[in-house]
């Protein structure tokens, strides 16, 4: 099974067909286009088997699977102290695990954008995640911390640690969080201005299966979008877990 998190930068529609040399099993894409609401035939045709949420048709948060795949929504939380937050799609794959897709928003928030998001939503749900995978665009890398804020990206990458669940990136490549040597996110497509910031962390249970993690190639990617795809690939996630993915 492949797993793949991409930014596409908006436009699917006219970039979706670079996708299907990855032969991915499940697509986390941020800012895309609603399916539903596209006129473009050969993507609504394409994406076929998708869960979808944004505030603008425009531009959102988007889970693609093969076919055979079954995706069932989860109804998770999303309003911390009375602020909403997103996006994020929690879902379950085939009766297997937990995918939960994330794009860590700014969503008008003073205090808790981007990584705030996830920190927010990690409070409300983190008891749900048992068998998971957390996939997506985090908008934020160690390197950013702040001494005087509770909300840190490696705050959030600590409470995922505490409950079994590790970044398959850094796992693989045995590379420091803020350390990494594949950048995924090109500040306006400059070479010179690269960061790691889109990651896919799962419990420990799957990643006992993981095969392979690859970033995409710069010179092939950064045409289409200021972020390149990173990509994970499973011996098998298509099986019941005997017990859930925690630290004992």
């Amino acid at each position: 099974m492949r797993i793949v998190t991409w930014n596409c930068n908006g436009a699917l529609r006219k970039k979706y067909e670079f996708l299907a040399a990855f032969n991915a099993d499940l697509l986390v894409i941020q800012e895309c286009e609603n399916p539903a609401e596209a006129a473009h035939g050969g993507y609504k045709e394409w994406a076929k088997n998708y869960l979808w949420v944004g505030d603008n048709k425009h531009k959102g948060l988007e889970i693609f699977a093969k076919e055979e795949i079954v995706l069932e929504a989860l109804d998770w939380e999303d309003a911390y102290q009375g602020h909403q937050v997103k996006y994020f799609i929690p879902c379950q794959v085939d009766q297997s695990f937990q995918l939960l897709a994330v794009w860590a928003h700014y969503n008008n928030s003073p205090n808790f954008g981007y990584i705030g998001q996830l920190w927010k939503y990690l409070q409300l749900n983190k008891q749900h995640l048992k068998k998971a995978v957390i996939a997506g665009d985090f908008n934020s890398n160690a390197i950013w911390d702040e001494w005087d804020r509770w909300w840190n990206y490696s705050d959030v990458e600590k409470e995922l640690k505490e409950v079994g669940i590790e970044s398959l990136y850094h796992k693989f490549y045995d590379e420091i969080q803020g350390q990494e040597s594949h950048p995924t996110f090109f500040m306006n497509r400059k070479v010179a201005r690269a960061y790691h910031i889109d990651y896919v962390f799962a419990c420990q249970e799957l990643t006992k299966s993981l095969l392979n993690v690859e970033v995409g190639k710069v010179d092939e990617w950064l045409r289409i979008s200021d972020h390149l795809p990173l990509i994970c690939h499973f011996n098998n996630l298509n099986h019941k877990f005997t017990a859930p993915c925690l630290v004992h």
